[in-house]
């Protein structure tokens, strides 16, 4: 199945850049280039692509808001977004998780990262970039003094197992090949622990994990 991909990024070589690598995989398909957060979400709305690959820094709308109009709580049907970044420890970037966005990259990551992401994203996965991934939680337990809630029912052994492979941005394949087990067993855990947890997605999860000190 191909994967149909949005680019937006208002800087000419880093969207030509990013086009070429995603294009060149015979599984992705960029249906559109967005020099600006408003083009942006004129074309996530209009083609309704798989992944939104967005730059967090834009003019007209910043990638934060984008990603909030797109995949936020109040959207019915939210889209896959994938946030990239220059810079690891950016507010925006925070603020990208808080609106729905499901993985982040730092613009160096290189090819294979990317890619990795983008099949994440569409699988319903979500990918943080690991040289960052600790320290963003870890920032964004800084920045928040309120206790994490407490679990609607006790997490059982399993479910604590998968928590911290979430927390540190494994993805559900990586989860079952780590615990042995089946992938649709795994993304079984991983919906008992949003609903456990009252949390939207897999990067909430990883920062309620990093909250708690559970990660």
């Amino acid at each position: 199945m191909t994967i149909r991909v949005v680019v937006a990024d208002d800087q000419d070589l880093v969207r030509a850049g990013l086009v070429m690598i995603l294009g060149a995989q015979p599984d992705l398909e960029v249906v559109g280039e967005a020099t600006d957060g408003l083009q942006a979400l004129e074309m996530a709305t209009r083609l309704r692509p798989d992944v939104l690959l967005v730059d967090i820094r834009m003019p007209g709308l910043d990638g934060v808001e984008v990603t909030r109009r797109v995949a936020g709580p109040a959207v019915a049907d939210p889209m896959a977004v994938v946030v990239i970044t220059t810079f690891d420890l950016d507010e925006y970037v925070l603020g990208a998780l808080r609106a729905g966005a499901r993985g982040f990259l730092l613009k160096d990551a290189g090819p294979q990262l990317l890619i990795q992401a983008i099949h994440a994203a569409a699988a319903g996965d979500a990918l943080i970039a690991p040289n960052v991934t600790r320290r963003l939680l870890e920032a964004f337990v800084d920045r928040s003094p309120t206790a994490p809630s407490t679990p609607l029912h006790p997490l059982t052994e399993r479910e604590e197992e998968v928590l911290r492979l979430v927390a540190r941005g494994r993805t559900n394949a990586e989860i079952a090949d780590a615990l042995f087990i089946s992938l649709s067993t795994v993304k079984t855990h991983v919906a008992a622990l949003m609903a456990k947890l009252g949390v939207r997605n897999r990067v909430e999860i990883a920062m309620w994990a990093h909250h708690a000190g559970r990660a």
